[in-house]
């Protein structure tokens, strides 16, 4: 008799699943067809392949292994590099694959694999990532991520939260994440923090929640950073001026949770930076966002910050891959503890592809004449390339060039950024795209910069809103 030709669903409920009930999975550990990226986008609205798991492991809030599913006639292990692919991606060590006759088991650490009488049992697989002896490891592993509202963090979200965990629970000071614009990187942010309050860690291993201060080197990312983080109001603290006023020139220490731009803390001219009225030991851990903006040479606006609290985690958030003009950063903090890319981001379908046009002007070389009219300061070189543009000379002409160009390229109400050299160069922008635009609406181009304050905030929050068509850019 030969045999039987289940179907892969037949084997899944007649061999698969009570295979694994017999080694101690529970429903609540099992979850079948795990989607984990949403598919590639592509033109006219549609979608890629999603990639899924036929079975995912959980145990104690961890992904512990994945298994693959084949039919009852096909071979085991049919499908195996195809989920050895997967558990790479997502960070786990464990994958199975069984077609209810055998099952085989390969260690993606080891890149080792054998045929297996019976799966392990959860409580097995958990140690063996989290051993008893590294209990701060198994603490901060098992620790809940925040999942309020049905949102719950992307794979590569959880691998960043867990890389982090692993990180001060192996004692590291110095830690980086590198991820691309746009993947998260405050949510992220807010899901170790909230995973460090739960399991109530601090740099002493003592029994109380952590303080934790998270700079930015702009209002608009600490304000944004701050709604992120609003599961914790009671707890959040912004530190500024008008903080330090209500308490009569007195840094605020009643929260557990502080945010501040450098710029309000550091020191400035004849005034003593307002962070050095905290302990050296007040924080347990600072995140610095936009790390590699604020430099880690020694003259950086942000290393004074943290070598004063040099005993607490620093852990930085950065988009920017390593390259010469950030090394300092990476030297600081060392290598990313996981670093994920714009292109990955773009081929899972939680970024937008694009497309690069370049727009040669007639105007993207300057060379000075006696003819020319000088409106205001002086020449200072005969000869002006690109990178001089709106940084050592401005040539309106050049900027009006650019603002008809671009309103010719894009459709009245797609929504365009159209990034500046400073806030008096955004100025020139909006007002040239003002004097060529076709759409009357007076709100259709604003500039957002911190010069426009509470207005601007305001103005950002609609552009953000997709069910607003204004501003547009």
């Amino acid at each position: 008799m030969g045999i039987p030709n289940y179907s892969e669903a037949d084997t899944r409920v007649k061999f698969i699943d009570p295979q694994l009930y017999d080694s101690g999975w529970r429903e609540e550990h099992i979850v079948r067809e795990y989607y984990f990226t949403d598919g590639r986008k592509l033109p006219g609205g549609k979608r890629g392949k999603q990639l899924y798991l036929d079975y995912l492991l959980t145990y104690n809030n961890l992904k512990v292994a994945i298994l693959e599913a084949k039919r009852y006639r096909e071979d085991a292990t049919k499908g195996l590099q195809q989920a050895i692919d997967y558990a790479v991606k997502l960070g786990i060590e464990y994958v199975y694959a069984s077609n209810g006759r055998q099952i085989y088991e390969f260690i993606v650490s080891k890149g080792k694999g054998q045929y297996i009488g019976q799966y392990p049992n959860p409580a097995e697989l958990f140690q063996n990532l989290a051993p008893p002896a590294n209990n701060l490891k198994s603490r901060l592993l098992s620790a809940p991520f925040h999942t309020a509202e049905g949102m719950r963090p992307r794979y590569y979200q959880e691998r960043a939260v867990n890389s982090v965990m692993e990180a001060i629970a192996n004692r590291r000071q110095r830690i980086l994440l590198t991820l691309a614009t746009g993947t998260g990187k405050t949510y992220i942010a807010f899901q170790i923090v909230y995973k460090l309050i739960t399991s109530k860690w601090n740099v002493d291993g003592t029994e109380r929640r952590p303080r934790i201060l998270f700079l930015a080197d702009r209002n608009i990312l600490a304000d944004q950073a701050i709604n992120t983080f609003n599961p914790f109001e009671k707890d959040l603290l912004k530190i500024d001026g008008s903080e330090i006023r209500k308490r009569n020139g007195r840094v605020p220490t009643n929260a557990y949770i502080f945010f501040a731009i450098y710029q309000a803390i550091a020191e400035r001219e004849n005034i003593e930076g307002y962070y050095k009225e905290y302990p050296s030991d007040f924080f347990d851990l600072v995140i610095i966002d936009e790390c590699h903006r604020g430099s880690a040479n020694e003259e950086g606006s942000w290393r004074d910050i943290l070598d004063h609290f040099s005993g607490a985690v620093h852990l930085g958030l950065t988009a920017t891959p390593k390259r010469k003009d950030n090394i300092d950063t990476y030297g600081y903090f060392g290598n990313p503890v996981y670093e994920y890319s714009l292109k990955e981001g773009i081929n899972d379908g939680f970024l937008t592809p694009y497309k690069v046009k370049r727009i040669k002007t007639n105007i993207d070389e300057y060379i000075y004449t006696s003819a020319d009219t000088i409106v205001q300061g002086q020449v200072e070189k005969p000869f002006y390339t690109i990178p001089d543009f709106n940084r050592d000379i401005v040539i309106p002409e050049r900027a009006e060039l650019i603002a008809k160009a671009t309103l010719q390229h894009i459709r009245p109400l797609d929504k365009t950024i159209i990034f500046c050299v400073d806030q008096a160069h955004a100025l020139l922008m909006r007002d040239m795209i003002n004097k060529h635009k076709e759409v009357r609406d007076p709100f259709y181009c604003v500039r957002i910069t911190s010069d426009e304050g509470k207005v601007g905030r305001e103005l950002l929050e609609k552009f953000q809103d997709n069910d607003k068509d204004i501003p547009t850019i």
